[in-house]
C-alpha cells in the first residue's frame, strides 16, 4: 500500500490552523456585530444613558405604559392624597358683599344680612424692597461736654446695602433654583426696580457658605451614623475641566462635595466620609466604594434591571430575561417571605448566573492584538453578578436596604440642571459653595423646614441644624 505523500498532511495541518483562525475571526465579528447593535439600541431604559438621550423617538415610561395596561384614568388615582388649595380662617383683607336694593327701593344695611358663602381669591401683592432708614445721631453732653453717637446694628455698615433676606432670596434663586447671575439680577429689576449687582450675589453665597461651616459637619456626623447612606457622583465642569460632584446621603441628610477624580483620589481624600460609615452603604457597583471593608455593601439593582434589559434588547443572552424576572419577582415578595426562602433564592440566583456564565463567550483578544482579553457585556455582568451576590440580594434579606440607589440619584441630579443653564463653574471656589449651600438646602427641605427662613437665619448666623449660642 503506498503511503500518503507528506504534503497533503502539511496542507490539512495548515488547513485546519486556518480553519481555526477563521473561526475565531467569526466569533470577534459576530460579537463585534452584538456590541454595535446593543449601542445602536441603547436607550435610557436598558443601558446608563440620560433619557434626554432619547430624543423625540423615546419610549414611554413604564409606570405610564403600565397605567395604559390597566387603562387608568388621567390625574390622582384611588388613594392618593392630594395637596389642594383650600380656604384660610385669617384672610387678610375681608370685602363684604351687600345685595343690590329691592325693586321697592329698599336700600339693606350690613345688620339686616346673613352670610351666605365664602369665596377667597389667593393672590400676589405687589412685590417691592422695604426700605429701612437708620438715623445716626450724636449729642454733646451738656455737663462734661464729651460726645455721643448713635449705634448703627450690627451687619449694617454702608450707607446703601441689602439686607439679609434680599441677600438670602438671591443666593435661593442662584443655588437652588440654577439661575445665573445675570438672570436674577433682571428678576430684582423687573419685581423691585433695583438690579441686584452681581458681586452682591457672589459675595452673599459665600458669606452663607462661611456660615454653613458648622451645618455641613453636623451633616456629615448624621450621614455616617445613618444604619443606610446612598452614595453616587456625577461629572461637572470647573474652569473647562471634567470633576466630580460627589454625595453621600440618607433620607434626611445630603452631604455633597466637589473633587477632580472620580474613583480612589476623590474618596480617600479629606472631603469624603465613606471611610467613617459603618452601616449599609447603597451605590452603582462602581468599583472604587468596594475599598472600604467597614461597611456592608448593597447594589442598586436599577442599574442591574438595564443592563439586562439591554442584553435582551440585542437578543444575544438568553439567560438575562430569566434573570431579570426573578430579580423583578424577588422585588415583589415581602420581607418575611424573602427570609424564609434565604437558601431557594440564593440557590436559583446562582443556578441562573452559572447558565449565563457558560452561555457568554469566553475573554478574547481581537485578532492582531495584544493584552487583557476582551469580555462582552453579559459576560461582565454575569461575572459581576456572581462576585457580588450578597450585595445585589442585600435588598431581599434585609428590611431597611432598598432596591435601588435612587435617593443618591435625585440628590445628585440638580447639578445636571445646573451645567445645562450655566455650562460650567468658572472657579473651584464657586463649585464648593454651590455645593455645600445645595447640601444643606436639601437637608433642609427632607426636614420640611421653610428653605427661605433657614437661608435668611444663616446669614445671621444660626440656623435648624446649628442653633443659636446663648450665654
Amino acid at each position: 500500500m503506498q503511503k500518503p505523500d507528506k504534503s497533503i498532511y502539511e496542507l490539512v495541518h495548515i488547513l485546519m490552523q486556518e480553519i481555526e483562525d477563521l473561526k475565531k475571526e467569526v466569533t470577534f465579528l459576530r460579537i463585534e456585530n452584538a456590541e454595535l447593535k446593543s449601542r445602536l439600541n441603547s436607550n435610557s431604559h436598558n443601558s446608563s444613558r440620560p433619557p434626554s438621550s432619547d430624543g423625540y423617538k423615546k419610549k414611554p415610561s413604564p409606570s405610564r405604559a403600565l397605567s395604559k395596561e390597566r387603562k387608568c384614568k388621567q390625574g390622582g388615582q384611588k388613594g392618593h392624597k392630594g395637596d389642594t388649595l383650600s380656604q384660610s380662617s385669617t384672610p387678610d383683607n375681608i370685602i363684604k358683599l351687600i345685595p343690590e336694593p329691592c325693586n321697592c327701593g329698599h336700600h339693606f344695611t350690613s345688620e339686616e344680612c346673613a352670610l351666605s358663602s365664602k369665596r377667597q381669591v389667593f393672590e400676589l401683592p405687589k412685590p417691592k424692597l422695604e426700605i429701612t432708614e437708620y438715623q445716626i445721631h450724636k449729642a454733646t453732653c451738656p455737663g462734661c461736654g464729651k460726645m455721643h453717637k448713635g449705634i448703627a446694628p450690627e451687619g449694617v455698615t454702608a450707607p446703601v446695602q441689602y439686607g439679609n433676606k434680599a441677600k438670602a432670596f438671591a443666593v435661593l434663586l442662584n443655588t437652588n433654583y440654577k439661575m445665573p447671575y445675570n438672570k436674577i439680577q433682571l428678576l430684582y429689576s423687573d419685581l423691585f426696580g433695583y438690579p441686584i449687582n452681581e458681586s452682591t450675589v457672589y459675595s452673599a453665597g459665600k458669606k452663607c457658605y462661611t456660615q454653613l461651616e458648622k451645618a455641613e459637619e453636623a451633616i456629615k456626623l448624621k450621614v455616617t451614623e445613618a444604619n443606610v447612606a446612598h452614595a453616587d457622583e456625577s461629572g461637572l465642569r470647573v474652569l473647562g475641566k471634567l470633576h466630580w460632584l460627589h454625595t453621600a446621603t440618607t433620607l434626611d441628610y445630603t452631604y455633597l462635595f466637589v473633587h477632580e477624580k472620580r474613583g480612589k483620589l476623590a474618596l480617600d481624600s479629606e472631603k469624603s466620609i465613606l471611610d467613617k460609615i459603618t452601616g449599609w452603604l447603597v451605590h452603582d457597583c462602581w468599583s472604587s466604594y468596594f475599598k472600604f471593608t467597614g461597611l456592608k455593601h448593597a447594589i442598586c439593582c436599577a442599574h442591574i434591571l438595564r443592563e439586562l434589559q439591554g442584553l435582551i434588547d440585542s437578543g444575544e443572552s438568553k439567560w438575562a430575561k430569566t434573570f431579570h424576572y426573578f430579580l423583578l419577582d424577588l422585588y415583589k415578595q415581602s420581607y418575611n417571605d424573602s427570609i424564609k426562602e434565604k437558601d431557594i433564592i440564593e440557590s436559583r440566583y446562582l443556578k441562573i448566573c452559572n447558565i449565563g456564565e457558560k452561555s457568554e463567550p469566553l475573554p478574547y483578544n481581537p485578532p492582531g492584538k495584544r493584552g487583557r482579553p476582551k469580555k462582552t457585556k453579559g459576560r461582565n455582568l454575569v461575572e459581576r453578578l456572581i462576585k457580588e451576590m450578597d450585595g445585589v440580594l442585600a435588598f431581599a434579606f434585609n428590611e431597611d436596604v432598598p432596591f435601588t440607589n435612587n435617593l443618591a440619584e435625585r440628590d445628585i441630579r440638580p447639578i445636571k440642571v445646573k451645567m445645562k443653564i450655566s455650562n460650567c463653574f468658572r472657579t473651584m471656589e464657586g463649585a464648593e459653595i454651590y455645593a455645600r449651600i445645595e447640601s444643606f438646602i436639601s437637608t433642609a427641605r427632607k426636614n420640611k423646614q421653610d428653605i427661605f427662613e433657614e437661608l435668611v437665619n444663616t446669614l445671621n448666623g444660626y440656623n435648624f441644624l446649628v442653633p443659636v449660642q446663648t450665654s
